[in-house]
């Protein structure tokens, strides 16, 4: 035999032989052994992580004692006025549930009530904002 160049046919001899069947363990399902060469992401709580990070939040504003004092009257006259139901836009502190900070959104709808003993203002459509978020309100009591 020449050395020098390999054979055409190198696994002639196992080549037909039936596929080895174990006596003790059964065959794993398709589904099962196709998981083993799904994509691996070892990383996935660092882009998760990264991601958070990069998302932009706005710190709670403090209102100064002419502000609250304002608002405050704002809401004694909600209060008043809640049987009329008035349109009112309130701005308001939204807290990050994964991080420090927030975003200030505004809601607009009608009021339902305010709920003193929770500290909520409650819209028809079931929006409750906590009145320690807010730091705006305007409603057509004030227009």
């Amino acid at each position: 035999m020449n050395h020098s160049q390999p054979s055409p046919f190198p696994y002639k001899d196992i080549l037909y032989l039936s596929h080895p069947v174990s006596a003790t363990h059964p065959p794993m399902p398709a589904r099962d052994r196709a998981a083993q060469f799904a994509p691996f992401a070892a990383l996935t709580s660092y882009h998760d992580a990264v991601r958070k990070a990069a998302r932009f939040t706005d710190e709670r504003i403090e209102l100064d004692e002419n502000a609250k004092d304002l608002l405050d009257e704002k809401l004694r006259r909600l209060h008043q006025n809640a049987s009329l139901h008035p349109q009112i836009t309130i701005q308001y502190f939204l807290p990050d549930k994964e991080k420090a900070g927030g975003a200030y959104v505004s809601a607009t709808g009608f009021l339902k009530k305010t709920d003193w003993y929770h500290r909520k203002v409650i819209l028809q459509d079931g929006t409750g904002i906590p009145i320690d978020d807010i730091i705006e309100l305007s409603d057509e009591i004030y227009m």
